[in-house]
């Protein structure tokens, strides 16, 4: 099994990669200083398992799994300063995670755990752990910037799409369709759901089938019979409901 050590603090990599050495079983392929080279190294060398820091100063450790397009992934084991009881609930087969400052106990209780785990085990679970992991920042960390990631699943893949991203979004069936500068994502959500999660402050309902990113509203589109649509920044043109019309008008300042 070939490891990949990744952390910006270079004890803690020295540390990581000392207790490695103490087990015969992993092969050490190397290790990175920062989140950009971790992804080129991940996606050539293809570890099978990577040690890895959620803070680190050009990015986060989850920006670097959204942009590793390998398969399988390989087991990750964040090593975090993070909050202990939040992490506690996470002692689960597909990766696991480590508090600095861990004991050398702790660290070889999870190295007998991957090295219990098959490939397709691994395989199966990574994307369902990375949304479980997300859900519990979200519930115990309140409004931070990795809680309100919005998860949209391609393939093998999973999107962290960061919702100021959007322009706007619209009921298809039981998905949600969110179109963006250049693409469009569908998740299955309700637009309901939706509205909960989203900043109450950006974002609007203004059809039953429709929820405006108010930033990027650009004209206001008058019509016969009081009725109104929402231009947006991508020349989209919106209706805006009767049901509606009053607190769109509110929000953007005109009543």
């Amino acid at each position: 099994m070939k490891a990949l050590v990744i952390d910006d603090e270079k004890l803690a990599r020295k540390r990581v990669l000392h207790l490695l050495e103490t087990i015969p079983e992993i092969e050490v392929a190397g290790e990175c200083s920062n989140g950009k080279t971790a992804i080129d190294s991940i996606n050539n060398m293809q570890p099978d398992l990577i040690f890895l820091d959620i803070n680190m100063k050009d990015m986060t450790g989850f920006e670097v799994l959204q942009k590793v397009n390998i398969s399988p992934k390989p087991v990750v084991i964040f090593v975090t300063a993070y909050d202990n009881y939040a992490l506690k609930a996470f002692d689960v087969e597909a990766f696991d995670f480590l508090l600095k400052p861990f004991k050398d106990e702790r660290f070889y209780r999870s190295i007998d755990k991957v090295l219990s785990l098959s490939k397709s085990e691994v395989d199966a679970n990574f994307e369902k752990r990375i949304i479980e992991l997300f859900n519990l920042y979200k519930s115990k960390s309140g409004q931070t910037e990795l809680t309100q990631k919005l998860l949209i699943k391609q393939g093998k893949k999973t999107i962290l799409l960061d919702p100021l991203e959007i322009i706007y979004i619209n009921a298809s069936g039981c998905y949600a369709e969110l179109f963006v500068e250049d693409k469009k994502y569908v998740m299955r959500e309700t637009l309901s759901n939706l509205c909960k999660n989203l900043d109450k402050d950006v974002f609007l309902r203004i059809h039953r089938s429709t929820i405006v990113n108010l930033n990027h509203v650009k004209e206001i589109v008058h019509s016969d019979f009081s009725e109104i649509d929402a231009r947006m920044t991508n020349n989209k043109l919106l209706h805006v409901s009767k049901s509606h019309k009053k607190d769109f008008l509110k929000k953007i300042g005109i009543q």
